[in-house]
């Protein structure tokens, strides 16, 4: 008897629930219906809109061995930024940037300098050569760039001087068939100046005398260092004489500009030169550039604390290329086939020296390295039209040396230069892509080699370089960014 009354109460428990579950579902229905009565009265209430982006640093890097074409992207993104600014390098760097038929070249400057409505700042990790900075100064002008009061040098910056760069050359000569591939702008003999704290600064200018002692121990020390190397002092010292109160017009704490700039909250744009892999640190040491090209530059070279960073672009080509000597494990001859259709296509030449690039297959060991040491928070990926035409396109996936994988970018030059690398082939595509406006409208096997890129490295790709003029880029928006 009790066990048929359990049944019975089992299924009027189910007969109540659903009743119950009907009564709540109509008490919702109800309440929906309400709510939307009183819109329909007053307007439809407005959906709150997604949060600001966080205030911050935006920095643009190469990704690889330099020449990605980052100036390019600055040249866009400079437009909406209210400061531009270098941090690491010097006249070794080189940007082209063509604006309505009249070509730029930029070593030295910002080349967001073309927005007129920008301030510029070099850093203090920039090692400046004042007759380059000011020949620099003068061609803006002569295409009608106006740059008073928008160039900002840092009083802590140090100088290179005509005899770094004689330096420069005559080490790169006494290395003969060892060459490091150096530009002999004189940039590593300056670096070498200022660790060794015998230096000469920008702002050392503002006090005559003290510069003099400092630059004639300078030009004394490395007389008697290098045989042979002759010093003209006393002209130096009159030229130097003669721009100090020009360049003493321009020369500030760029460190309390900068954050100054930050706290009023102006958009700030920082341009770098050179790239990861010729890092000081990080690259195919000795085959690299005497500075650090890579994020953390931008807190030395600028004087600002990691919290106020906030995008960081990693520029990158759609394939490999290098000028100077060192090992490119992807590397094609560029005499013949593909290796001399990048090159040609591509006009793989330097901007700073005129050299022949060398040129490869995009190298996605190298990439991820470079994504790890940097934090990318998306990619610009350049120069994809170069690559139409190809019957099938290849990146290298993976290094093996002695029949293991790596899992990084090797520090040793013999191991790098031995590593056999794993590539993935992908049909090309023939179709003309530079009137491409949006992703889709790309052919099918160009959209899949750039989702395979960002699937292989894990960074978005949010700009996507489609033709050689300055409008020739895809931009995939916001949504293509990794956010904090």
């Amino acid at each position: 008897m009790a066990g048929s009354a359990f049944v019975a109460r089992r299924t009027d428990s189910e007969t109540v629930s659903e009743c119950a579950d009907n009564t709540v579902v109509g008490m919702l229905q109800g309440i929906h219906q309400k709510v939307t009565n009183i819109e329909a009265v007053l307007g439809q209430v407005e959906k709150p809109s997604p949060p600001p982006k966080r205030h911050g640093i935006d920095i643009v890097l190469g990704a690889q061995w330099g020449d990605e074409g980052k100036g390019k992207l600055v040249d866009m993104l400079s437009q909406t930024y209210d400061v531009c600014a270098r941090v690491a390098g010097g006249s070794n760097a080189g940007h082209t940037i063509v604006v309505d038929g009249v070509k730029y070249k930029f070593h030295l400057l910002p080349s967001g300098i073309l927005n007129k409505e920008a301030i510029c700042i070099i850093g203090n990790g920039v090692v400046v050569h004042l007759p380059s900075f000011l020949q620099e100064l003068k061609g803006l002008e002569k295409t009608g760039i106006d740059h008073k009061g928008r160039v900002f040098l840092s009083d802590r910056a140090h100088l290179v001087f005509d005899f770094h760069q004689a330096v420069d050359g005559a080490l790169e000569q006494r290395l003969g068939r060892n060459k490091i591939g150096t530009t002999k702008k004189g940039i590593g003999p300056a670096y070498a100046s200022k660790i060794s704290r015998n230096g000469v600064r920008v702002g050392d200018l503002k006090d005559w005398d003290y510069f003099e002692q400092r630059f004639r121990a300078l030009a004394e020390h490395h007389m008697r260092s290098f045989e042979g190397l002759e010093v003209d002092i006393e002209a130096e010292l009159a030229f130097y004489k003669s721009i100090a109160d020009v360049i003493g017009s321009m020369t500030v704490d760029t460190i309390d500009l900068t954050n100054k700039k930050y706290l009023e909250g102006k958009k700030i744009l920082v341009e770098g030169a050179n790239a990861t892999m010729l890092d000081i640190d990080f690259g195919t040491y000795p085959y690299v550039t005497s500075s650090n090209p890579s994020v953390g530059s931008v807190l030395t070279g600028l004087g600002v604390s990691p919290r106020k960073l906030r995008a960081i672009y990693g520029t990158v080509k759609a394939y490999c290329t290098r000028v100077g000597e060192g090992p490119f494990p992807t590397e094609l001859d560029t005499n013949i086939g593909i290796g001399q259709h990048l090159a040609q296509v591509g006009a793989e030449f330097g901007t700073t020296t005129g050299r022949a690039r060398r040129c490869g297959w995009l190298d996605i060991p190298q990439l991820k390295y470079s994504v790890a040491i940097n934090g990318f928070t998306s990619l610009n990926l350049t120069k994809v039209d170069v690559l139409t035409g190809l019957p099938e396109v290849k990146v290298g996936k993976g290094y093996k040396y002695r029949g293991e994988y790596l899992t990084t970018m090797p520090a040793s030059l013999a191991q790098l230069k031995d590593v056999q690398v794993e590539f993935e082939s992908m049909p090309g595509w023939s179709e003309d892509i530079t009137t491409c406006k949006t992703f889709d409208e790309l052919p099918l096997n160009c959209q899949k080699y750039i989702l395979r890129i960002e699937e292989l490295c894990g960074v978005p790709i949010r700009w996507i370089g489609v033709g050689p003029n300055r409008l020739d880029v895809i931009d995939r928006g916001e949504k293509f960014e990794i956010e904090d």
